[in-house]
């Protein structure tokens, strides 16, 4: 269908027949001190298609081919072309919600391939077909945790684990603070950038609601998720699982931690099959017990038989806003990442269970790889004990801006500066390396990050050590 926008003439007729004399008497119910008192905005004048072109051309070449050790929750992986070559057909590029089933087959069919996917890969019982992203699904999975909790159960506190991405953190706290719901932050051990499970004994006499924690963490430390998990439950509390997909296929997946499984499984779907591109798009996951699944945000994806006997899909259990009493819904999401979601379905489809498996493996073995290359470097060393996956921290004697900046004139993305949000880790650096580094590319990485190291601490860019 062609996009033909309303004429002036159409306008008035519309307006005319229902009986209002401007656009802005449609809309007298907002303050007038919120409106815009200019008379024009300020909105540059619009390009034809020759203008355009160039002009996107010239921020297609600001794009530089760097390559990239930075992670911290957007992570770089070997992408099949296959994947979007399939994601980029017009019956999925151009699709729309699936409301109708009869004429929309291929949308649900897929759908509910993710969701099998997707559940079997954290070892859950059933998936939604996804929402916005892994920061938002976090959200969503704490205010369902709330509505899971008993009717004589009045806690609206949750145990959020100071190792999670600050990211995620802030979005869920600008998402649920409105509702009253606390989050309570864990302090980490700073020996193994961990939970420790001495450290939860402070918070055995107060109740909550869940326990969330991230696997890997955002330092890339894997977490004792059994012993964490078990200590939620014997305290009546959920546990909400915040995991990276790619990671799942190689360590304990969510529904096996403890002696139960967590509750609810969220996380970021970026790695699976979304390139890195400026920010987006990405999509979140969610899993759950199906005993809780009533209370699960987004929509599912259901398989049935028609009256003929004949397999086919359908959406179901919508418990959203448009479907029912705003009041009554289970949470105000009204899509999810259909495109996104399509790739990752192919992705996974084309690697496997052994290929994602093959993934997680090379990145963890290059991560390792790059921690002994960089422990030889006089003035640096890997921060925090234990088990890591494709991520370390890289303690500094220079200001981790200033490698940063440095060895971005090479070409290399040195990692990300974790004073930013930790800066109590004084000057660390967050450095990831997934399956697509080469040895040659992490030995170009030791050479380039020693010698700018030591051309910084020539110029006196040294950094006060951290006690």
């Amino acid at each position: 269908m062609p996009f033909i926008p309303h004429t002036k003439h159409d306008i008035d007729l519309m307006l005319d027949a229902i009986g209002v004399k401007k656009i802005h008497d449609l809309f007298d119910e907002i303050p007038t001190e919120l409106w815009n008192k200019k008379s024009e905005i300020d909105i540059p004048n619009g390009l034809n298609e020759l203008q355009v072109t160039q002009l996107l051309k010239k921020r297609a070449a600001q794009d530089r081919r760097e390559t990239c050790y930075i992670g911290a929750g957007a992570y770089e992986h070997h992408i099949p072309a296959a994947v979007w070559k399939i994601a980029f057909r017009g019956e999925f590029l151009t699709s729309y919600t699936p409301y109708q089933a009869e004429a929309s087959q291929g949308t649900l069919q897929l759908l509910y391939e993710y969701q099998t996917m997707i559940a079997s890969l954290m070892g859950m019982e059933v998936s939604n077909a996804s929402l916005y992203d892994g920061a938002s699904a976090l959200a969503e999975a704490i205010l369902m945790a709330i509505r899971c909790m008993p009717k004589n159960h009045t806690c609206k506190k949750v145990l959020i684990a100071g190792t999670l991405h600050p990211h995620y953190r802030e979005v869920a706290q600008t998402l649920v603070t409105p509702q009253d719901i606390e989050l309570v932050e864990i302090p980490f051990d700073k020996k193994t950038g961990t939970l420790s499970i001495d450290l939860l004994k402070q918070y055995e006499t107060t109740p909550y609601a869940a326990l969330i924690i991230q696997q890997p963490n955002f330092f890339g430390q894997i977490e004792n998720i059994d012993q964490l998990t078990d200590w939620a439950h014997s305290h009546q509390q959920l546990v909400i699982a915040v995991v990276n997909p790619i990671a799942m296929s190689l360590f304990k997946e969510p529904g096996s931690w403890g002696e139960r499984g967590a509750d609810i499984v969220c996380g970021e779907g970026q790695p699976l099959g979304i390139p890195l591109a400026s920010g987006g798009p990405y999509f979140g996951f969610m899993c759950t017990r199906i005993s809780l699944v009533r209370q699960m945000p987004g929509r599912l994806i259901g398989r049935t038989v028609d009256k003929e006997g004949k397999e086919g899909f359908a959406l179901t259990l919508q418990a959203r806003e448009q479907h029912i009493r705003r009041a009554k819904a289970t949470s105000n999401i009204c899509t999810n990442q259909g495109l996104a979601v399509t790739a990752a379905t192919i992705f996974m489809s084309l690697l496997g269970e052994q290929g994602l498996r093959n993934m997680a493996l090379a990145s963890c073995q290059n991560a390792k790889k790059m921690a002994e290359i960089l422990r030889q470097i006089e003035g640096t060393f890997v921060l925090f004990q234990g088990t890591h996956f494709h991520e370390i921290v890289i303690q500094l004697p220079v200001k981790a801006s200033l490698l940063i900046e440095e060895m971005a004139k090479h070409g290399i993305q040195a990692g990300y500066d974790l004073s930013q949000v930790f800066p109590e880790l004084g000057n660390s650096l967050l450095i990831c390396v997934t399956e697509t580094k080469t040895d040659d590319d992490l030995q170009r990485y030791g050479k380039v990050f020693q010698a700018t190291l030591e051309m910084l601490k020539h110029k006196n860019h040294a950094a006060e050590p951290v006690l």
